[in-house]
């Protein structure tokens, strides 16, 4: 990624300032603004003596609870506590200011044409790296719209479509927007949840029952390929961890499957879940788990894909400055059709 202009914000310059002193960096020379945080703003942080670092200043909203930061930074510190050096080093942080600071990864985004059985085996090397033995599955807080049961997977998807019932008549293509929510989108989640319910049933999960804590993992959350970077050997380094956290290891595995920017082929769905069976030592359960809720799934990333038909996600986009949100409505209406559509045929 490179730096796309020179920032001169002089609040921002201290905050670089005091968070690179903190972490031993030394003076800071100059901050340049990186592109491609969907809901952050990134910086690229050159200083005079230690190399480049990158400083993150996280997005809040009295609408969104979520603390990204905390998030983010918890799940690097224990991962980086851990052994696993696929990931940024945590620096520094400052939760008043909503900063952290980490080193710079230098690489490449890779493309869906590079995605094959090599990939996809270092993405399962890293899950299984984040929850070695000895396993403390405790260790963070729940993730962000983290499930622990049938009924938690399947409501937390019921959520999400029920925002798009109400979408913001002022968004471009709303009208279009609508149609498509109640025309198809609201009859596929229909049909996805009672096939889901009929398959869990048929397979003994309780839809209530709340997984134990060793059925749970530390999960990157929001995991994909659209969150990593190849470096010059080959490596993928992983990123952006704002909605990590303790979850259901079946979320994790279908959010990897359904995120829609660097798609990953659904050949390779067995082969992931049968290593994260094995390495996590999951059982009947977890594996049922695992292949049923794929296409609760894809509703639910069709329904983030609609996200700047709302005011709360305009906003992220706004403050990561993402472009124009007509542009954006019109292209993530045709990514939810073509989704939907998919899972039809």
């Amino acid at each position: 990624m490179n730096g796309s202009e020179t920032i001169v914000d002089q609040e921002l310059h201290d905050v670089a300032r005091r968070l690179a002193h903190d972490a031993g960096k030394g003076q800071v020379r100059e901050l340049s603004r990186l592109a491609g945080g969907k809901n952050n703003q990134v910086y690229r942080v050159d200083t005079m003596d230690a190399g480049p670092l990158v400083l993150k200043r996280y997005f809040s909203d009295p609408r969104d609870s979520r603390d990204r930061l905390s998030a983010e930074w918890g799940f690097l510190r224990h991962a980086w506590s851990r052994g696993v050096r696929s990931i940024p080093q945590p620096l520094a942080s400052d939760p008043a200011c909503r900063a952290g600071l980490y080193a710079f990864v230098p690489g490449r985004k890779l493309t869906p044409a590079e995605i094959g059985a090599t990939q996809i085996d270092a993405a399962i090397d890293f899950v299984l790296a984040v929850n070695a033995s000895p396993r403390d599955p405790l260790a963070l807080a729940p993730g962000s719209e983290a499930c622990f049961s049938l009924a938690e997977h399947l409501d937390t998807v019921e959520r999400r479509v029920a925002r798009l019932r109400d979408l913001d008549p002022q968004a471009p293509h709303s009208a279009e927007a609508r149609r498509f929510v109640a025309d198809r989108l609201l009859p596929a989640w229909a049909a996805t949840r009672s096939r889901i319910s009929r398959a869990g049933k048929a397979a003994g999960l309780r839809p209530g029952s709340t997984l134990p804590p060793m059925d749970c993992c530390l999960s990157p959350s929001d995991f994909g390929f659209h969150n990593a970077l190849s470096d010059g050997s080959g490596s993928i380094i992983f990123l952006d961890f704002e909605y990590a956290g303790r979850d259901d290891p079946a979320k994790l595995v279908s959010d990897f499957f359904c995120q829609p920017e660097v798609p990953v082929p659904l050949r390779y769905h067995a082969h992931f879940v049968a290593r994260l069976v094995d390495g996590l030592s999951l059982d009947a359960a977890g594996r049922a788990r695992c292949e049923i809720l794929l296409d609760a799934y894809r509703i639910k990333w069709t329904c983030i894909m609609l996200n700047d038909f709302l005011p709360l996600g305009a906003a992220r986009r706004a403050f990561a400055d993402a472009g124009l949100r007509a542009t954006r409505c019109a292209a993530q209406l045709a990514k939810a059709q073509a989704n939907v559509a998919g899972m039809a045929a």
